[in-house]
C-alpha cells in the first residue's frame, strides 16, 4: 500500500485525496445526524402517544366513576 501510495501524483495526494475524505466524512457525518434525529423524533411521538392514552384513560375511568 506504502508503494502505492508513493506512486501517487503528488496533486493526487495533497488535493484529490483530501477532497474524497472530506466528502466521505460529511457524508457519514449527516447519516450519524439523520440517524439522531430520527430516533428523537420517534421518541418524542412515542411520548405524545402515550401521554395521551394516559389522558384517555383517566377520562375513562372518571367517567366510569360517574
Amino acid at each position: 500500500m506504502a508503494e502505492f501510495w508513493k506512486s501517487l501524483p503528488g496533486w493526487v495526494r495533497n488535493v484529490v485525496v483530501p477532497i474524497v475524505v472530506l466528502i466521505v466524512l460529511w457524508n457519514v457525518l449527516w447519516a450519524v445526524l439523520s440517524l439522531v434525529g430520527a430516533i428523537v423524533a420517534f421518541a418524542v411521538k412515542a411520548l405524545i402517544v402515550v401521554g395521551i392514552a394516559a389522558a384517555v384513560v383517566i377520562l375513562v375511568k372518571k367517567a366510569a366513576k360517574s
